[in-house]
């Protein structure tokens, strides 16, 4: 079963895609982005998901940090990452990009929904490949 982790500190965001996920047949661990990079990078290799859904902005540290901790520690950097984030600026995109994200995703162009759809096509067409 794909495993997937949501790190989303909107609950309403985080709640419904964890729900909408979860109904699609996927393993779901949604975290709330509360806490120190260290514990966020170790609750990731704990669950070890197949797909990370990232918020960048999180209240303690940002998606970035978490981005680039995780890209760097090889025994979770093939990790695919799906940011879902706010930022619509290209050179956010490119920083994303160039710190390995695999996917980005703005919430203002989705409905919760729809981006659902967006991640259970992606894991598809990846499954077929693989």
């Amino acid at each position: 079963m794909t495993k997937i982790q949501i790190i989303e500190d909107d609950h309403v965001i985080r709640t419904g895609l964890k729900a909408m996920l979860v109904d699609k047949d996927y393993d779901v661990d949604a975290h709330d982005g509360n806490d120190e990079i260290i514990n966020i990078i170790i609750s990731i290799k704990l669950y070890n998901p197949d797909y990370i859904i990232l918020d960048l902005v999180l209240p303690t540290t940002d998606g970035f940090q978490v981005l680039s901790r995780l890209k760097s520690d090889d025994e979770i950097s093939n990790i695919s990452v799906i940011i879902f984030s706010n930022f619509s600026e290209e050179d956010v995109k490119e920083r994303c990009n160039r710190l390995g994200a695999n996917y980005y995703f703005i919430k203002n162009d989705f409905s919760i929904k729809d981006f659902v759809e967006k991640v259970d096509k992606i894991i598809q067409n990846n499954n077929k490949i693989n």
